[in-house]
């Protein structure tokens, strides 16, 4: 049994185990919740010193593949250009989504009193005072006080600063952080191993404070999400038609092998042989399949930014915090720089690791999270069969554009 699987029954024995005991036990209650906080803060004190040695490590990495040849500098600037326009695609499309099908009332209101009193968010800054805080005057203060945009910022000329390092000192930085991400990974690895006992008590307090509108607001959540990965699955369709100039039905018949391993294994790289295959059933020549597949699989994932602003957004629903053009600006920023540093992380990992930071420097609770990630296996069905569908058409834009397409398979 997957280990998603498991904390998924953990999150429904544990809303099942509070909405029967209600409001009959205050000690009860105390006791998961404890429990619950407990864990959430292992899960909080990774995300600083994880997002910085990742967006490093991703960085290095991406730059690397750039300077490898003309056809990787040309993936690379592809792949960033996507995942940029999906992101913002994400942000005007989710609060769409909320505004005509929103959240119950009801619901949203029992829901936050299961997650506690939260401040409302602050009036954001005059537009200058913004730009002024960009650049963060301190990094470390920047850290203590979760200033995000700020930190990614200082983090972004740090990485490239290395990438320009003679290759012996670069090696060294390099590794120091690659390192460093490897052990922040293992430490919340240990964290998720207790995600189980952690979500559960979470999930006792929610069904004890909201009762049933907990089931019903995480059947809403993963509609809304989900929705925006399909947007980004359905989207490959024309890029194949007018980027690759492939057939449709050719497109979508060389797909499926890939889109049924994507399914059933939710993982792109699993996905990889299949994708391959039905990269070259389209006529897409050995050097991109050998070389553009295999770096969109290793740094290039279209869903994941805009689902992760798009799981941001909706907790701000959730919470009742009403987002200013600011903050939607700082979530489509971070969300499109942080994704090239969680691209290679296993699906829970990634889901704190890329979306605590969009939440933070937005200014939203993270606390949902730690519930949310329990029904992450839905939506992460779709971030794969998004993936695995564009990595496809983008392999054969590449293609075309270098000239790596057969004649007489592509239409």
């Amino acid at each position: 049994m997957k280990k998603a699987w498991i904390i998924l029954a953990a999150l429904i024995a544990g809303l099942l185990i509070g909405m029967a005991v209600g409001d009959r036990s205050p000690l009860f209650h105390d006791i998961a919740d404890v429990v619950g906080t407990i864990w959430l803060n292992g899960l909080r004190m990774t995300v600083i010193p994880l997002v910085v040695a990742l967006l490093i490590t991703g960085i290095v990495q991406t730059a690397n593949a750039a300077s490898a040849g003309r056809t990787a500098t040309r993936s690379v600037i592809t792949m960033i250009s996507i995942l940029v326009l999906v992101t913002i695609m994400a942000a005007i499309v989710t609060p769409a989504l909320l505004a005509i099908f929103p959240l119950d009332p009801d619901a949203a209101q029992a829901l936050r009193q299961a997650m506690g009193a939260v401040e409302p968010a602050a009036a954001p800054p005059p537009f200058s005072e913004f730009l002024k805080a960009v650049v963060p005057t301190n990094p470390f203060q920047a850290a203590a006080s979760d200033a995000l945009l700020p930190l990614i910022i200082f983090t972004i000329a740090f990485a490239f600063a290395i990438t320009r390092l003679e290759a012996g000192k670069k090696q060294i930085l390099a590794g120091f952080f690659e390192a460093m991400a490897e052990a922040m990974v293992t430490v919340i690895s240990w964290v998720l191993a207790l995600a189980p006992i952690g979500v559960f008590a979470l999930g006792v307090v929610l069904g004890m404070t909201a009762g049933a509108a907990a089931f019903g607001a995480l059947v809403h959540y993963v509609l809304v999400v989900t929705a925006i990965g399909t947007i980004i699955m359905l989207s490959a369709y024309p890029v194949a038609m007018f980027g690759a100039r492939f057939n449709l039905f050719d497109f979508a018949r060389a797909a499926i092998p890939a889109q049924s391993v994507a399914i059933s294994t939710q993982s792109s790289l699993a996905s990889l042989p299949a994708m391959v295959q039905g990269a070259k059933q389209l006529g897409v020549g050995a050097r991109s399949t050998d070389i553009v597949l295999p770096m969109a699989v290793a740094i290039f994932r279209a869903t994941s930014p805009a689902m992760n602003l798009a799981v941001a957004i909706y907790v701000a629903h959730w919470m009742g915090i009403e987002l200013g053009p600011e903050q939607i600006v700082i979530g489509v920023a971070v969300a499109s720089i942080t994704t090239l540093g969680s691209v290679s992380l296993p699906g829970s990992i990634s889901f704190i690791a890329a979306i605590a930071p969009i939440c933070i420097a937005m200014g939203i609770p993270i606390e949902p999270l730690a519930v949310l990630v329990a029904i992450e296996t839905f939506p992460d069905i779709m971030r794969t069969l998004g993936n695995v569908t564009m990595d496809i058409a983008v392999t054969g834009t590449i293609a075309r554009a270098e000239g790596d397409l057969e004649k007489g398979e592509a239409a």
